[in-house]
């Protein structure tokens, strides 16, 4: 075991550790601890997750498909899955300010087999499973630095020192964090996690992959009157409120119990900086078609999370020496068919059973090994062949709205596979000027139908530690007043749905305030901001969110 990096922290050991307790590196952690049961090959598994506890920062719209779940725990029903709305009719329309067409679903879109689920509740539902198994589980312990052995390679993570104060110095409550050293540590922290990004720099795993490109959604959740409601229908909607150029569209779930999951989802190279996502879809709530479910109602939660939207042509390598990267960290969603959750769930897989087998060579037993052994796995997937499939419907948007409509509807209703791989580019390049672009007049909200955002942050259970530093660490603090400011009307103010950012004026001079405690951890602002000034890190454990069944 190596020593401590640092002398103060303890130091625990375990064969592999997983940063991160959602699909995927729950059903990483399962998969493990299955090999290692069934072949009597005995394996420690520890699962580090920031939020408060499984499934507190777990948010996905979300119509599961089930084959990935199939193969890892193929009697999940038995087992009590909350797997509890089958997918019923679906509808696609697309909306102009008044009205909503019929079009014909898209075969990736359609859903009979798949389940309305609460990501969430999911969550804890798979960490049941794990734990069960010998997994164990540390929630409220986010992982805040990456450990190196003296070749560069990775021998696990630390957790945050607790009991820092605003100044950066240590209080009388203070506790050195806890390092988790590891033959294999797994990076599972959904999208553009802080060390993920990190690791990727390091090992400049992005070598040969276009820049990756990100969406914003945008969910509530709303308890409906019972003539409104038709559990399992499905909706999704293109067009209105976004403009031909701007890439977007919504879904509306019915779940059991007269509860609707409704969202609106934005890609983050929107041009225009004065477009505010969580407004469009405040806005995207008062068309006819959709306010007539919600009239009567009451809306019972929020929140929002950024989804990785580049597709295969802009996915990392995998491995890196010490470890790997899995489910969202490394951008397995499935565009098209709007699913991610299967294919984070199937990259534990073949991220487990992959380094189940490199840890039992004799390269296996040391620290800092690298097992492209995985990479390989993928390759040969059902997952891989998935996504390749599909990897030219996103970029094809790039062009607007209808040159991505018909390149889409070529390839799905048509069937072509197109020879060529289309190009991504990276989101924060995309803004225009504020002199170049019209301002956006967005109505005041009612309270009933459409809401501001800090009752909105108020329903997502938000909360950090008063005392500690900004998890939003600011590269340069000159740049929001002195270049965003003149140059983009500093489009933090409008990016950012929980209203973490704001421009004030004292004593004749303009200043950037950061609402730190207000973060929902979407990490739109580390993804969008023009100068890639804004540095997301882990705040200290517990802190952010907390859904309930999101």
């Amino acid at each position: 075991m190596p020593d401590p990096i640092r002398s103060d922290r303890e130091a625990m050991e375990y064969d592999v550790v997983i940063v991160g307790a959602g699909p995927a590196g729950l059903s990483a952690a399962i998969k493990l601890k299955q090999l290692s049961n069934e072949t009597g090959k005995d394996l420690s598994v520890c699962i580090l997750e920031k939020g408060s506890e499984v499934g507190a920062h777990l948010l996905s719209g979300a119509v599961f498909e089930p084959r990935s779940l199939n193969e890892l725990i193929p009697n999940w029903k038995d087992k009590g899955a909350p797997l509890h709305t089958p997918a019923g009719q679906d509808r696609f329309l697309f909306l102009t300010e008044q009205s909503a067409i019929p079009l014909p679903t898209p075969p990736q879109m359609k859903n009979h087999g798949n389940y309305i689920i609460s990501l969430g509740e999911l969550g804890r539902w798979l960490a049941e499973q794990a734990e069960e198994l010998g997994v164990e589980i540390f929630a409220g312990f986010a992982a805040a630095e990456i450990l190196y052995d003296e070749n560069g390679a990775v021998i696990g993570v630390a957790t945050g020192d607790m009991g820092i104060g605003k100044d950066g110095e240590k209080t009388d409550m203070f506790e050195p964090g806890v390092e988790l050293h590891a033959r294999q540590t797994l990076f599972a922290e959904g999208c553009h996690g802080s060390l993920s990004k990190q690791i990727m720099e390091k090992y400049d795993l992005r070598k040969e992959a276009d820049p990756q490109t990100y969406g914003l959604g945008i969910k509530e959740i709303w308890e409906i009157k019972p003539e409104n409601h038709q559990e399992g229908l499905i909706i999704h909607t293109a067009g209105w409120p976004m403009d031909h150029k701007t890439y977007g569209g919504s879904w509306m779930y019915h779940m059991k119990d007269n509860m609707v999951s409704i969202g609106f989802v934005v890609g983050l190279d929107y041009e225009n900086p004065y477009l505010s996502p969580f407004e469009e879809m405040q806005r995207y709530k008062t068309h006819p078609a959709i306010c007539k479910y919600l009239e009567g109602g009451r809306r019972v939660s929020y929140g929002a999370r950024t989804l990785v939207e580049g597709g295969l042509q802009s996915q990392p390598k995998l491995t890196f020496p010490g470890g790997a990267l899995i489910g969202d960290s490394a951008g397995f969603l499935n565009v098209p068919k709007i699913k991610g959750n299967h294919a984070a769930i199937k990259s534990g897989i073949l991220a487990a059973e992959s380094l189940f087998e490199c840890l039992h060579t004799d390269e296996g037993t040391n620290y800092g090994f690298e097992c492209q052994a995985y990479i390989k796995a993928y390759k040969n997937s059902w997952l891989y062949k998935e996504l390749y499939k599909v990897r030219n419907i996103r970029p094809g948007f790039h062009k607007g709205f209808w040159f991505g409509f018909f390149h889409a509807a070529f390839q799905t209703f048509g069937g072509w596979m197109l020879p060529y791989t289309l190009k991504n580019h990276a989101d924060h390049t995309q803004l225009k000027k504020a002199s170049d672009s019209t301002p956006i007049e967005y109505q005041k909200p009612d309270g009933i139908l459409t809401f501001d955002r800090l009752s909105s942050v108020q329903l997502s259970n938000t909360n950090h530690a008063e005392e500690q530093p900004s998890h939003l660490k600011l590269k340069d603090p000159s740049v929001p007043i002195e270049k965003n400011l003149p140059d983009y009307a500093e489009p933090a103010q409008r990016y950012c749905p929980a209203a973490v950012y704001e421009i004030v004026e004292e004593e004749g001079q303009k200043k950037f305030i950061i609402n730190a405690q207000n973060c929902v951890h979407c990490k739109t602002c580390d993804i969008k901001d023009p100068a890639q000034n804004i540095d997301w890190c882990v705040p200290e454990g517990s802190g952010g969110p907390n859904y309930s069944n999101m």
